[in-house]
C-alpha cells in the first residue's frame, strides 16, 4: 500500500492547494485518522479552469483515435494497480477489498466500451430541403466539471471523466469531502496514461466551496454530478442562473422490489438480500422497500432475514469480510436516528435495528415489517443496511404503493409471468427496471439514470456518451 496522494492535481502536476489548509480523512471501520487532505478553494477552481480551458483547443482537435488510445492506457493502468486502489478505497470509504475488486473491474470494463463508442458517434444529414443539403455536427462543450459521490468513487469517476474527455472536452473533478484518495489515485493514473496537463484537473474540497464555485461558473460550459436530491437541486438552480450550463443530474432513490407469487422465494430472497447488503446499503440503485405478495409474505420475510443477516463484520481489508460500515459518523448516525424515528412511528422491526460494534461505524442489518403508509422510512432515502418489507394483494395495489414516492431511479421484478413483467416494467416510474434480477446484473451498454426527483441525464451506453457532445445544425444551399 502506497502513501496516499493528498494534494490537488492541477495542469498535470500534484501541488497543494493555494491557501495551504487541508482536512482529515478517517478509517470508518476504525476511526482513526489516515491523513490530512489538502483543500481546494475558488481560487484553486479558477487556476484548475485556466489549464483546463488551455488544454481545451489542442485536445479537441486530437484525432478521437489518439484520445480513445490515451483512455485505454488509463484502464491498463487501472488494472495494473487494482489491488493498491482497492485497498486505499477500504481504507477510505470502509468497501470490503473482496467486492471492491469488482467495482474496479466494472470500472475498467465502463473505460473500454465507452471509450470504443467513440468511433460510432456521428452526425445526420437531410436533403428534405429542396436545393439544401442539411446536416448536424457533433462537437464538443469546452470545459466541464463533475461532482462525485463518495459510495463508490472509482465508478462514477470513470463513468463521468471518460466520455467527457474522450468526446473531446477538458474537465474539472471535485471529489467528494468523505472519498478524495480514490480520485488523486486516478489522476496519477492519467497523467501516466499521457493524458496532456490540464485535460483532467482533480480537486478535494467541500460543497459549499468548490461545488458551489463549479456550479455557478460563468465559463464551464457543462456539470455532471452523482449524490443527494437536495445538493442535486443547488447545482440546478446555481447553473441555471449563471450561465444556464448543461447538467446532468444522478441523484437518490427509494427503490421498490415487487416478489409475486409465483416467484422462486429462496432465489428472490438471495438476491434481494444480496443487493442491499453490498457496500451496507450504500448503493443509490438498491432495493430498500419490498412489496411481498401475501400468499408469500411470511415465508418470504424469514428467508430474507436469514439471508440477510448472514454477513460477516469486520476489517474492510481482510478478504474474508463481507459487511463494511457506513462511511462516517454523520451517515452513521443519521441512520440509527431514521431506524429510532421508524419505531416510534410504529414499523414492526424484526432484526437488527442497533450498532454492530463498539468501534467502528458498522449498523447490524436491519428489517422492518408492516410500516404505517405514513412512516418517514418508506419516503426517504436512508442509504444504509435498513429494509422495509410490505405486503401486497394485488397488481394495482403494488404498482400505486411503487409509485408513491417523489424518487424513480431503479425498481425489481420478480415473477415468472412474463405478459406481467413486461407490464410492470411499464408501469412503474422509474429509469430502470430488473426483471428477476436487481441492478447489479445491469447491462454496462445501456443508460443508467431515473425518473423524477431522481435526476435527469443518463451515464453509460451511446446515450451516455452523447451528452458531452453539442448538437449543430449546418444547412447547405447548392
Amino acid at each position: 500500500m502506497a502513501t496516499p496522494e493528498t494534494r490537488l492535481f492541477i495542469n498535470g502536476e500534484f501541488v497543494p492547494s493555494i491557501s495551504g489548509k487541508t482536512f482529515p480523512i478517517h478509517n470508518p471501520a476504525t476511526e482513526e485518522k489516515i491523513t490530512d487532505v489538502f483543500e481546494a478553494d475558488t481560487e484553486d477552481v479558477e487556476v484548475a479552469f485556466t489549464a483546463a480551458e488551455n488544454a481545451f483547443p489542442a485536445w479537441r482537435d486530437l484525432s478521437t483515435f489518439d484520445r480513445i488510445s490515451k483512455c485505454m492506457k488509463f484502464a491498463d493502468l487501472i488494472e495494473r494497480d487494482q489491488l493498491e486502489i482497492a485497498n486505499l478505497e477500504s481504507q477510505n470509504v470502509g468497501v470490503p477489498a473482496a467486492f471492491y475488486l469488482y467495482l474496479v473491474a466494472r470500472a475498467i470494463q465502463d473505460i473500454r466500451q465507452i471509450a470504443g463508442l467513440a468511433h460510432d458517434i456521428h452526425g445526420e444529414t437531410s436533403l428534405n430541403t429542396p436545393g439544401h443539403v442539411s446536416l448536424t455536427l457533433r462537437q464538443p462543450f469546452g470545459v466541464c466539471a463533475a461532482i462525485l459521490a463518495w459510495n463508490v468513487p472509482i465508478i462514477i469517476f470513470t463513468s463521468k471523466v471518460i466520455p467527457c474527455v474522450v468526446a473531446g472536452n477538458t474537465i474539472i473533478v471535485k471529489s467528494s469531502e468523505k472519498a478524495p484518495l480514490t480520485s488523486l489515485k486516478l489522476a496519477a493514473l492519467a497523467a501516466e496514461a499521457g493524458f496532456p496537463a490540464g485535460v483532467i484537473n482533480v480537486l478535494s474540497g467541500f460543497g459549499h466551496t468548490v461545488g458551489a464555485s463549479l456550479s455557478s461558473h460563468m465559463r464551464i460550459r457543462k456539470i455532471t454530478f452523482t449524490g443527494s436530491t437536495r445538493a442535486g437541486k443547488l447545482i440546478m438552480e446555481a447553473a441555471a442562473k449563471s450561465n444556464a450550463k448543461s447538467v446532468s443530474l444522478e441523484m437518490g432513490g427509494k427503490n421498490p422490489l415487487v416478489a409475486f407469487s409465483d416467484c422462486n422465494v429462496e432465489e428472490t430472497a438471495a438476491i434481494a438480500a444480496a443487493g442491499i447488503k453490498f457496500n451496507s446499503g450504500q448503493i443509490c440503485a438498491s432495493n430498500s422497500r419490498l412489496y411481498v405478495h401475501k400468499d408469500i409474505f411470511e415465508k418470504f420475510v424469514k428467508v430474507f432475514c436469514d439471508f440477510f443477516s448472514d454477513v460477516q463484520i469486520g476489517n474492510p481489508l481482510d478478504m474474508t469480510t463481507t459487511f463494511g460500515p457506513q462511511v462516517d459518523k454523520l451517515q452513521f448516525d443519521q441512520i440509527l436516528k431514521l431506524i429510532e424515528e421508524a419505531k416510534s412511528e410504529g414499523a414492526t422491526l424484526v432484526t437488527g435495528g442497533a450498532r454492530a460494534t463498539e468501534k467502528g461505524y458498522f449498523i447490524k442489518p436491519t428489517v422492518f415489517v408492516r410500516v404505517p403508509v405514513t412512516a418517514n422510512i418508506l419516503q426517504t432515502e436512508v442509504f444504509g443496511p435498513v429494509v422495509v418489507i410490505q405486503e401486497f394483494e394485488s397488481e394495482d395495489e403494488v404498482i400505486a404503493e411503487c409509485n408513491k414516492t417523489e424518487y424513480g431511479l431503479h425498481a425489481s421484478v420478480f415473477t415468472k409471468d412474463i405478459s406481467r413483467a413486461v407490464g410492470m416494467a411499464k408501469a412503474l416510474e422509474t429509469g430502470m427496471v430488473s426483471i428477476n434480477t436487481d441492478n447489479s446484473a445491469s447491462a454496462y451498454d445501456m443508460p443508467f439514470g431515473g425518473w423524477k426527483q431522481s435526476g435527469n441525464g443518463r451515464e453509460l451506453g451511446k446515450t451516455g456518451l452523447e451528452a458531452f457532445y453539442e448538437v449543430k445544425t449546418v444547412a447547405i444551399k447548392l
